[in-house]
């Protein structure tokens, strides 16, 4: 084949890979880097989700909501410390500041899973839809696990 003939075909080419990078970007511009559900007594019919966020964009994004299969329901949540009691309470939305973070931990702002269809067991992976305030949902996978992330999480157990 001559060059004249290629030419065109490798334009395109190049044009696909351009545009499926620039895709994944958009597409990868929010990424969780590590969490799990903390893992309960079969008792237990709550539990909490921990997990890191990072905003790679250029804006502040706004996590708005939360829902699974593996509970009735599903609900950002905050401590706060109120008159030397520690509080847990609902939130609508937790900020990610443009190429910052957010960590979702048990002492601070945490994911509550109320309601569980069904005891998790260790190792399970759960799954968690996540909404943002533009709009854009982002499925993201965790491990059931009973690891402490730090002293504290072994010290501070809340049940609803």
């Amino acid at each position: 084949m001559e060059f004249k003939t290629l030419k065109p075909i490798f334009k395109q080419l190049f044009n696909c890979l351009v545009l499926s990078c620039a895709s994944f970007s958009a597409l990868a511009s929010v990424i969780v880097t590590e969490g799990h559900v903390r893992a309960m007594p079969e008792t237990v019919p709550n539990t909490a989700a921990y997990f890191t966020l990072e905003n790679h964009t250029d804006k502040a994004v706004r996590l708005i909501g939360v829902s699974t299969t593996v509970a009735k329901d599903a609900q950002l949540h905050t401590i706060i410390e109120d008159q030397g009691m520690v509080k847990m309470r609902h939130v609508e939305g937790f900020d990610i500041p443009s190429h910052g973070a957010l960590t979702l931990t048990p002492s601070g702002d945490h994911v509550m899973l109320l309601g569980l269809k069904a005891p998790l067991v260790l190792e399970q992976q759960v799954e968690l839809q996540l909404e943002f305030d533009d709009g854009e949902k982002m499925a993201i996978t965790l491990p059931v696990s009973k690891e402490a992330e730090n002293a504290a999480e072994q010290e501070h157990h809340h049940h609803h």
